[in-house]
């Protein structure tokens, strides 16, 4: 009889030691009610598949992945990628099973356009009826696009100076032809975000179809490159810029508030010629193996106490109308992040595949990557990214901004 009280016992120490972990201390941040609704949902077991940008998701003041996985009993798969033409590739390479992906913009127009999307049910997403800001940012889900996504947030594009070298305050993004900064130039090492730039110079829209147009925009970046040798970053611009060493980088709105945070040398200016205005968003792939998971995933991240969370480490505009009028919230008056007007802004569409091809293959001629040095530039360039990653997330650590306890 022992050995059953004992077997008993035993038993009863291991239900404990599961249930505990999921209710223990969260009524500091979530109610009942929530907690309640997740726990129902029935994704015990479960495995969730999530492709997301890098640093784009809160670790800090809340671990947000470790928080869902905890209220559903969902174990969730998170990998990262650096731009949407890397993500798209993966994703039409086949080989590999996405639940919840975050594309841009154009993104989700061409993955939509490819029939690449599961339409969202949004019985199993009711925080975006209660909390997205339809009255602000409606427009952005016209044309079905709300069918397929839920934004996540909104940005635009800026001119980044370090002040010690750039002592005028710039109005243009000519200034990053200007050869008395050669080698101080950081530009975008994209094709959209780069050609954008040369396009604003040269008054075109930036979803133009005609070779012409994108002839005279390479030729542009070309000259620039002869000019002024700039560097093509993405997630290095973080610790190029924060070091001193740079004076000029075109990146985007939020990320320059995490840079000032460690260099307040840095200033930023929307250029008179126009900036591009973007959003990203939550979206579900076409051969997904747990799409209620991926719904109650979208769903839980704009719970307030998650999306504040968020908005706090990412430094861009939220769509969430919880966030925007919190008291605690501290980006509301970043005048980068939320900039009072913003002139001659425009956004990126999805192009035909012939257009898209035709500027990659420009792309590669800017970029000087059909010749040798061209070659080595990539390969060391991959290297620099691979350091500069793994210093920004030792740097981001050492941020404290807490703002739960849990």
């Amino acid at each position: 009889m022992k050995k059953v009280f004992a077997v008993l016992f035993a038993l009863l120490i291991m239900l404990c030691a599961v249930c505990l972990p999921v209710y223990a201390e969260d009524d500091e941040v979530f109610s009942e009610e929530t907690l309640e609704y997740y726990q129902n949902l029935g994704l015990q077991g479960t495995v969730l598949n999530v492709y997301n940008w890098g640093e784009y998701i809160d670790d800090e003041s809340m671990d947000v992945v470790s928080e869902f996985e905890r209220l559903t009993g969902c174990k969730v798969n998170y990998t990262t990628f650096e731009s949407n033409e890397n993500m798209y590739s993966k994703l039409s390479g086949g080989g590999v099973s996405y639940d919840v992906i975050v594309p841009s913009d154009y993104m989700v127009e061409r993955l939509m356009s490819e029939d690449m999307l599961e339409p969202l049910d949004y019985a199993n997403i009711p925080n975006y009826e209660k909390y997205f800001d339809s009255e602000k940012y409606g427009y952005l889900v016209e044309n079905g696009i709300s069918d397929y996504a839920v934004i996540y947030n909104v940005g635009t594009t800026i001119l980044i100076y370090n002040t010690k070298y750039v002592k005028e305050k710039p109005t243009s993004w000519k200034v990053l032809w200007n050869e008395q900064y050669k080698g101080k130039v950081l530009m975008f090492n994209n094709p959209r975000d780069a050609f954008a730039i040369a396009q604003f110079l040269l008054g075109q829209d930036l979803n133009t179809v005609s070779k012409e147009d994108w002839d005279n925009a390479a030729e542009l970046l070309l000259e620039q490159r002869q000019k002024v040798k700039p560097e093509y970053v993405m997630d290095e611009v973080f610790i190029k810029m924060e070091s001193g060493d740079y004076a000029l980088a075109a990146y985007y709105a939020g990320d320059y508030e995490l840079m000032k945070e460690n260099n307040p040398d840095l200033d930023f200016v929307l250029p008179e010629e126009g900036v591009n205005t973007f959003y990203d968003a939550f979206c579900i792939p076409r051969g997904t193996q747990n799409k209620k998971g991926a719904e109650a995933f979208i769903n839980f991240m704009m719970e307030p106490e998650v999306a504040l969370a968020n908005a706090e480490y990412i430094y861009y505009a939220t769509p969430n109308k919880a966030v925007v009028e919190n008291d605690e919230y501290s980006l509301i008056d970043s005048e980068a992040v939320y900039p009072e007007e913003v002139a001659n802004a425009q956004e990126f569409h999805n192009l035909p595949n012939d257009t898209l091809q035709y500027m990659n293959t420009l792309w590669m001629k800017v970029k000087g990557e059909n010749d040798a040095s061209g070659l080595y530039a990539a390969f060391f360039s991959a290297i620099a990214v691979v350091v500069a990653i793994t210093v920004i997330t030792v740097v981001r650590k050492k941020r404290m901004k807490k703002y739960y306890d849990v």
